[in-house]
């Protein structure tokens, strides 16, 4: 049996998909060199108007790096979903036609 292992890039299905958000949540620990590359990507592919999200546990020493990398908001801490809401609500409206 052949078996293709396909790795879902995030960068591709946001250009592909056409999406005005992208979240993302690394637990493993290396979002200081993962979430600036995807931010990056987006960039090349013509998508720099995705707004990145990220949820995790992020210590308040990586914030500053990401926000410079691109990252528009964090959803680091309990209860964000009131903050996603709005942030998703404002996008929406930049966006509709």
């Amino acid at each position: 049996m052949d078996v293709e292992a396909k790795i879902i890039k995030p960068e591709e299905v946001a250009v592909q998909e056409d999406v005005d958000v992208v979240g993302l949540s690394i637990l493993s620990g290396p979002h200081l060199r993962l979430i600036p590359k995807v931010v990056k990507l987006l960039k090349e592919k013509g998508a720099e108007d995705v707004l990145v999200l990220v949820g995790s546990v992020i210590s308040k020493e990586d914030i500053p790096k990401l926000k410079e990398a691109g990252v528009h908001d964090f959803l680091v801490q309990e209860h964000q979903s009131k903050k996603l809401l709005n942030i998703s609500r404002k996008t929406l409206r930049k966006h509709k036609p």
